[in-house]
């Protein structure tokens, strides 16, 4: 089967948990690299046999299947990639209030032992520890970037910059952008846009109703907070005149924030 569907960002913002739920579906196929192959970023050298050697064969028993990978929305390669390969696939977004997505991207960096400065530092250091790699990754497809998959806390928040280029290669009828934090206060209601999206009977999940927050407090010093904010500011609006957004967030500074990692 080929993939009619992928969820391709934003990381720490929830796509995890769309993948698992679209998984649930009956008429979906399963991916056989649980959540996805990571092909269009930083596995595409292995080739296309390799990439459909994880999906199942054509059946009458599934309508569709698909995977994910938060990578794909960043990596400046992956949507021309997907757009070359799966001209007619749906794409899933979930964005994330960039202040918050950049702490937890930095606090699970830490912890998965691929960070060892500090936030503000982390912040500091991005712009030279991603000079030129960027270039690097377009000049050579067989190049993995550390540095541009890990350390990215501030750039991949950048949503309207992503957003932009994924509109250069599909229509805007072609990608579903979800708000992150809405999907963890209403995800029935969100679930239902997602099978909407890729023409699936609508099914009702139980514990989406268990669905809690679970991630570590923002503590964020209200003058980094303030920074952020200015930084990310021009960014969200800009997002919200692209196709598809119909919502923003009031970055104000807090000690915690309202959704789960997942």
């Amino acid at each position: 089967m080929l993939p009619g569907y992928l969820v391709v960002g934003t990381k720490r913002g929830g796509s995890s948990s769309i993948a698992k739920w679209i998984s649930q579906h009956p008429d979906v196929a399963p991916c056989r690299t649980a959540k996805g192959t990571h092909y269009f970023d930083v596995n595409f050298q292995r080739g296309w046999d390799w990439y459909l050697s994880a999906f199942e064969p054509v059946s009458n028993r599934w309508k569709i299947t698909g995977e994910a990978s938060p990578y794909y929305m960043f990596h400046p390669l992956a949507p021309e990639r997907i757009a070359a390969a799966l001209p007619d696939v749906r794409l899933i977004v979930s964005l994330r209030e960039p202040i918050a997505r950049a702490w937890s991207h930095h606090q699970y960096e830490t912890q998965q032992g691929f960070e060892n400065r500090a936030f503000a530092e982390a912040l500091d250091l991005e712009e030279d520890r991603l000079r030129g790699e960027e270039e690097r990754l377009r000049a050579d497809p067989r190049y993995e970037s550390y540095a541009h998959r890990h350390h990215t806390y501030l750039q991949r928040g950048h949503y309207a910059e992503q957003l932009e280029r994924l509109y250069q290669y599909f229509s805007p009828e072609q990608v579903l952008v979800l708000k992150s934090e809405t999907m963890f206060t209403d995800p029935h209601g969100e679930l239902k846009r997602v099978w909407d999206h890729l023409d699936l009977e609508p099914i009702h999940i139980d514990e989406l109703n268990r669905l809690k927050a679970t991630h570590a407090p923002l503590d964020v010093p209200p003058e980094l907070h303030e920074r952020l904010a200015d930084h990310y500011r021009p960014w969200n609006e800009r997002l919200q005149q692209l196709p598809g957004v119909d919502f923003t967030w009031n970055a104000q500074p807090t000690k915690r924030t309202g959704h789960g990692d997942r």
